[in-house]
């Protein structure tokens, strides 16, 4: 099966889904996502729905490098959403893609925030994508496709729109150490 072929394909979902919308059968999704740090090795395990994604740090920052790390995840995250608009909006205008691939750059500065560079965000920052496209289509058609995916990328604009995020902190429980759990029984069965 051929990207073409795919397109075909998503063009029957999202015309799908562009119905239900119409007929008011469609409703805003939750989201949701879980992140927990693990022990000696302090990876982050994501899990959303059924996948997990490991996330690391680079060796020089005490990590093992099993993953990618935050700052990487969000430029790849960037990536996978533009590629999907581009399926999406190729699907929805009819414009031929014999393949798409997308870069993402940015920079991410660990001196931001330290003294003599306050001013240097301490977030990714100078991002930029590129997308390769192969297709006979016209370049009209390919500006008024990229046109359309700038347009209707969430994380793309997400990112480019400030966003208000709440946070909140709640007290856990702390575990009771492994070895200490395990002596208790011994010290009954001795008594």
């Amino acid at each position: 099966m051929s990207l073409n072929d795919y397109l075909h394909h998503k063009r029957h979902a999202v015309l799908g889904r562009q119905q239900r919308i119409a007929e008011g059968r469609a409703e805003a999704a939750s989201l949701h996502a879980h992140v927990t740090a693990e022990g000696r090795s302090g990876i982050r395990r994501l899990r959303i729905r059924e996948h997990q994604v490991i996330s690391d740090s680079p060796y020089d920052f005490a990590g093992f490098n099993l993953g990618p790390s935050s700052p990487e995840l969000q430029l790849g995250v960037l990536g996978t959403c533009v590629t999907h608009i581009f399926e999406i909006q190729a699907a929805l205008l009819q414009v031929p893609l014999d393949s798409v691939e997308v870069d993402v750059r940015g920079t991410i500065d660990p001196r931001g925030g330290h003294p003599g560079h306050e001013s240097t965000p301490i977030w990714p920052h100078d991002i930029r994508y590129e997308v390769r496209v192969a297709s006979s289509a016209s370049d009209a058609q390919l500006e008024e496709l990229f046109a359309a995916v700038e347009k209707n990328c969430p994380i793309l604009n997400l990112l480019r729109n400030p966003q208000h995020i709440v946070g909140t902190l709640v007290r856990a429980t702390p575990a009771a150490p492994a070895k200490a759990a395990a002596a208790e029984p011994r010290q009954a069965l001795a008594a």
